[in-house]
């Protein structure tokens, strides 16, 4: 079967449309604040407009059906399309001349890294600084699967898309509809970010400040508007409080807060990854809090902010922030925890690799996916010794079938043999050992913050320009869980059959 272009271009043209949209929301704000670049990022917004209308006319007689493979395609190059158009406003407003650190900002801010080439984030002109943390907030909840809440207009069925963008083995919906469960998402995604703008506001934020960490905290991105991230408000524990609990929300599978809403707490309770996602934390944060009370220097790890409600509060709201932030791939950062004893350097680093809530915005692994594994690791004992036994893998009471099994075996050693092929690729540009491993775990997991010349406090300016283009690369394959990437450069993916 032959792919069909037209509409795979028509969607991508939508897309932009998008994209041009949100720059002009942008340039709102510019304009609101008197920050000098209206006109640039009018320019931005307009010139995407028009490129997107162009390919949307010149495609509209296209045939409204799609396969998986034209499902691939679209999400794979949507986002690269996103990313590519994105870098616009950085460009022509001067804030990121060079057009390698533009596309490697944006996809940072749309796979929701966070990872930043900025030196003085304070210095850049508020309208840039929000379309930086639109960028976030667009791709948290996924520009495809706000873009199939309105696909019923134009008459193409989303599953394909839906699919390809959240893979993974949890296909909870929300109603059989997938345009219905589309919008639910965004409903819920937009109602959190609203109601941590308003809490932030009241706990002492400008509401700037506020609406924009609401939006990184929400697509668990972890882009700030100030150098020091979350520690600028070291002094009011109160704010970062706030942003815990939506830290934690934005790691917990939407489906649930869905439920929450409807009333249907018995589902949440019973939910097996939501009760190993909320033992996780409690146990890493017990674990961090102690180091740090018994071993960690918080007057100089905590960039130099008194510590106001005592020692032990302080021990433990850093470490429950870290571990939250970490966890659940936001990456914003109250202290420098490289300074917290090399253990907890190592442990942190371990926690990249775990990941948020399957139907979260979060990145890493996915807390599904590892129960399933250890459900299996501890199975495949039972079996040595009953071999004819049949011991299906249960979550919430229900069998696994062993294709998904299979598939999250495959996805886990995928995932591992990307993180070495990534770190090997960044030491040939020179990067020390500690530093390349911590940027590819940080890239793939969507993290942000890294190890070495890369951690919390420093940011990626110091990364060499093609070393910026892999980590890009990186970014994108760990966002759209490997697969959906991955498969286009293997040969029977475009053989037309």
């Amino acid at each position: 079967m032959k792919l069909n272009f037209k509409i795979i271009f028509h969607f991508l043209g939508l897309l932009l449309l998008f994209n041009g949209g949100f720059m002009l929301l942008s340039a709102l704000i510019s304009f609101i604040y008197k920050d000098g670049v209206t006109l640039e990022l009018v320019l931005s917004g307009v010139a995407i407009l028009l490129m997107g209308l162009f390919v949307m006319v010149s495609t509209k007689n296209h045939t409204k059906e799609m396969n998986k493979r034209e499902g691939y395609i679209v999400v794979t190059f949507g986002w690269i399309i996103m990313a590519l158009s994105g870098a616009l406003p950085y460009m022509l407003t001067g804030v990121i001349p060079n057009f390698t650190s533009a596309f490697f900002e944006t996809m940072s801010g749309y796979t929701t890294t966070g990872a930043t080439i900025l030196n003085d984030i304070e210095a850049v002109p508020k309208g840039v600084l929000f379309w930086r943390s639109m960028t976030h907030w667009i791709g948290g909840m996924g520009i495809i699967v706000l873009a199939i809440a309105i696909l019923p207009l134009l008459g193409i069925g989303g599953m394909q898309l839906f699919a390809a963008e959240a893979p993974g083995p949890n296909a909870d919906k929300l109603h059989p509809r997938i345009t219905d469960t589309a919008k639910r998402l965004w409903l819920i995604y937009f109602s959190y970010t609203a109601a941590e703008t308003i809490l932030l506001q009241v706990a002492g934020m400008s509401f700037f400040d506020a609406i924009n960490h609401s939006m990184s905290t929400l697509s668990t991105g972890g882009f700030s508007t100030k150098n020091a991230s979350l520690a600028h408000w070291n002094s009011q524990p109160i704010i970062q409080y706030i942003v815990m609990l939506f830290m934690f929300l934005a790691g917990t599978n939407f489906v649930l807060s869905y439920f929450a809403f409807k009333g249907r707490i018995q589902k949440i309770i019973k939910d097996e990854e939501f009760k190993l996602y909320l033992k996780f934390i409690a146990i890493f944060t017990i674990i961090s809090a102690l180091i740090i009370y018994f071993k960690a220097d918080l007057s100089i790890s905590t960039l130099d902010h008194p510590m106001v409600w005592g020692k032990a509060e302080s021990a433990i709201r850093h470490g429950l922030f870290q571990v939250l932030a970490i966890v659940t791939t936001t990456g914003f950062i109250t202290a420098d925890y490289t300074l917290w004893t090399p253990f907890l350097v190592v442990f942190f680093f371990g926690l990249m690799f775990l990941g948020g809530s399957a139907g979260s915005t979060s990145g890493g692994v996915k807390v599904v996916r590892h129960l399933i594994l250890i459900k299996n690791g501890f199975l495949e004992f039972k079996r040595a010794l009953h071999p004819n036994a049949i011991l299906p893998v249960r979550y919430n009471t229900k069998s696994v079938s062993g294709d998904i099994v299979f598939n999250i075996l495959a996805f886990f050693i995928l995932y591992m043999l990307s993180f070495i092929v990534g770190a090997l690729v960044f030491s040939m540009f020179q990067i020390d050992f500690q530093s390349a491993i911590g940027l590819s775990a940080s890239s793939l997991g969507n993290v942000g913050p890294a190890l070495g010349n890369f951690g919390p406090v420093n940011n990626y300016a110091s990364l060499p320009l093609l070393a910026q283009w892999w980590a890009s690369f990186l970014m994108l394959i760990g966002r759209l869980e490997l697969f959906t990437v991955l498969i286009l450069f293997t040969p029977f993916f475009w053989r037309n059959r």
